[in-house]
Order: C-alpha cells, then structure tokens, then sequence
C-alpha cells in the first residue's frame, strides 16, 4: 500500500517535494510521543512534523478544542470579529515581551516573514535586509531572497536587497578559533564595516538558533551587540521565533532573550509549535511599526477560528504544565547523554543545543568536511530502530536535528539516546 502511495504521490507531486528515507514512510496516526506507519510500525517522535507537534500527537485539551469550535464555525476571515483571534492575541502580546505590541495571524511561518519583510521595508523605505549566513525563513519568494542556505534557495531574484552578516554560526567560518567574547567582537566589527557600504537597511532579520541551519547559534549576547550597531542606524532587528519560541530552549520562552541586554526586538515572527499542528503563524510588532501600512490588507485564513481554538489551547497547556522547565530539566539530560554517546563516534564534529532543540553534526573523521552521506545513514538506522529524526544543515545536509514534543519524558529521552547512539555507531 505505501509502494502504491509512493507512486501516485510521484505521478501528482512535484519532483523537488522532498520525502525522507529510502521507502518513504506514512505516518496514520499519533499519541503523546509517539507516531504509527501504515504497516503498524510504532515510533518514538524526536522530530514532531519539523517541531509543529510541540505539546503532544493527539493531545485531548487541543483535540477537544478542535472539536467544539468546528462544532461552531470554522472560518469566517478577518473581515469579522473573532473571538479566539483577539483572545489568542492578547496572550502572545502579553507573552512577547514587545511593548505596545500587535499581532498579526498568518498560515505559516513563510508568510509570517514574508509580513514582516513588508512591514520592515514599508517602514524604513528601505528595500536592502540585513541576513545571518546559513540562515533559513522560508519558501515564498522574498523569504527565499534572504535565505543564506544555498540548498534552500532555488532562485537568485528577489525583491530585496540582501547583505548576509557573520555570526550565526559559532564553530565555522572565519571567526571559529576566537573566543566567545573576541567572536561577537570580531561580528560587531565586520557589522559596523558591512554598515559603511551601503545605503541604510530596513531591518536584519535573524533567528537565535538557526533551525534548518543544523541547530547553530552564536554565542549568547551577539544580537543584543548587533542591535546596540542598529539602532545607531535606525535599522530594526526581526527574531525569526518560528523554530525557537515558545519555551523549547528551556531556559527561555523566546530565543531572542539569551540575547535580551539591548531590550527585546522590534517584530518577532512565529509558526509551528503554537498550533500543535494547526496550521498558525503571526508577526508580533511595535504598533507603530504594523500600523504603517496606508492600503488595504486582510487575512483570508490567518487567524481562522479553528486554528485559534487550537493555539489558546495547546498555550494554556504549555503554560499549565511548565513545558518550558520540563524541556530545560529533560533536554538538558538528553544532550548530555547524546555528548557522553558522541565523544565515542569518530564521526560525530559537535553536539550543540539547547533545551529540546538539539543538533548532532556530522563530519569525515578526522576533517571538517561535512559527510551528508553519513547523516542520511544514522537518519535510516535510527528509523530501523523505531526513532524518527530530522536533518539539517548549511554544510551539504550533515546535521542530525533533534526535537521532540517538549512533554518527553525522562524515559523516552533515555530510550531515544540509546537508539541513536546505536544508529550513530553503526553495523556492530
């Protein structure tokens, strides 16, 4: 039955549709931190439909929720007042830590970027973005101009003028061998230079731990540094949340607040695991800066009232159940035993995160040279082992990224290490 689907999905799908594994899998159904195929075969979830199952598979308080509003109405666009959008609403302003903040409902976080490109640009009369290397904001035409991962960049037109910064990446390029403190110096500085040959940017947009990048990040504080530089310059500073936020780092709710010292960003972006599923993404901006638009906008799907039920209630369970805290204390045991697995892999270049968001890189032994054909092996093995994975990586696809719904236990993390490190070790 799958060899059949595979088929047809070939025959309907476009061909740059990317399918992970060798005999692509289907995922029918879930609970808790778990997924079943359609042979019956169960999984322990550490990728969660690329972070989007962020509480739980199946999670009643969401389903419920779900349930109850469809039982209502489903859409009715922005043209209406909506209840659960303004209540939602009012949470993630409260929670952004943005002052005067409003937000704007989107499907995804491509077009969540995409807004706020618009806003930013609009704002500033700039066209030109400041960009991270090795960075990702998704598949739309302008969020694909800004992407500084050439794997993930199809085309070289865009909109947008866009310069790319250092610093995205702590163990690469050509500040790795500084210190952390002589690193963001070293950032600042080519920032500062970057500055002096070109007209004024409308924004650099960054996100504080690079998702489809591998799981990267730079040294706590870099951005808080940039945004000292931009704000002399009247640049503003998007955080790309959409992989970061909601508490998956565990020791904060937002990523950009390892980088908090020069106050918190002008507009933030987010997606994925608010929704649990649900297709909901949005923008979080200063009022000054969403209300500069002089024409017309709405949102046909953006804030639709089923995807709102959903995200009020996968927030108030996230909240309830200190997620936040259980992914800093789980994540926290997890990567150290994945660091403790690792030092024993020739293989294994650097094992990095934070909280639940956790990336293993890959490398030839004894080199820096990416070995992408390794990671796709660990990814089938951990499969064959009943684990399912993601990758990832700015270096020819050679990190192994690690995410599973932020309530893991103790229990699965254990058992989920275990089949990785034998999926890293190879054939005995």
């Amino acid at each position: 039955m799958t060899d059949d689907l595979l088929g047809r999905h070939r025959s309907v799908l476009p061909d740059w549709l990317a399918l992970y594994y060798e005999k692509p899998l289907e995922i029918t159904h879930g609970e808790g931190r778990h997924v079943w195929d359609s042979d019956g075969n169960r999984y322990l979830d550490f990728f969660g439909g690329i972070l989007t199952t962020m509480t739980a598979h199946a999670l009643p308080e969401v389903t419920k929720a779900v349930s109850e509003q469809a039982g209502r109405i489903v859409h009715s666009s922005t043209l209406y007042l909506n209840r659960p959008m303004v209540e939602l609403a009012e949470r993630i302003a409260k929670l952004s830590g943005i002052p005067d903040a409003r937000v704007f409902f989107t499907t995804s976080g491509t077009e969540a970027n995409d807004t706020a490109l618009m806003l930013a640009t609009t704002y500033r009369r700039s066209n030109t973005i400041l960009a991270m290397r090795n960075s990702y904001h998704g598949r739309s035409f302008s969020s694909v101009g800004i992407t500084g991962n050439r794997g993930w960049s199809p085309t070289s037109l865009s909109p947008l003028q866009t310069l790319y910064v250092h610093g995205g990446v702590r163990t690469r390029g050509p500040f790795a061998a500084l210190d952390d403190y002589d690193f963001v110096a070293a950032c600042v500085d080519d920032l500062k230079d970057l500055l002096g040959h070109t007209r004024p940017p409308a924004a650099l947009i960054a996100e504080p731990i690079q998702g489809v990048g591998g799981f990267t990040s730079p040294p706590d504080g870099l951005y808080a540094a940039f945004r000292e530089v931009l704000r002399e310059h009247g640049v503003l500073w998007i955080a790309d949340e959409v992989q970061t936020g909601w508490g998956r780092t565990g020791e904060h709710f937002w990523g950009w607040q390892a980088h908090s010292r020069s106050g918190p960003p002008d507009m933030l972006t987010f997606a994925k695991g608010i929704g649990n599923g649900m297709s909901i993404g949005g923008v979080v901006a200063r009022a000054e800066i969403m209300n500069c638009l002089d024409a017309n906008s709405i949102s046909t799907f953006g804030g639709t009232q089923i995807t709102m039920a959903a995200g009020l209630a996968n927030l108030n369970y996230l909240l309830e159940h200190d997620l936040q805290g259980n992914a800093r204390r789980v994540g926290g045991l997890l990567i150290e035993r994945l660091r403790a697995a690792a030092a024993q892999v020739p293989a294994v270049r650097e094992v990095r995160g934070r909280g639940l968001m956790i990336g293993i890189e890959l490398a030839r032994p004894g080199t820096d040279e990416a070995d992408p054909a390794a990671a796709s092996a660990v990814l089938e093995a951990a499969r064959e082992g009943g684990l399912l994975i993601g990758k990832g990586g700015g270096h020819d696809t050679s990190a192994l990224r690690i995410a599973p719904p932020l309530s893991l236990g103790v229990a699965e993390a254990e058992e989920g290490a275990a089949i990785l490190e034998r999926a890293l070790r190879g054939p005995s």
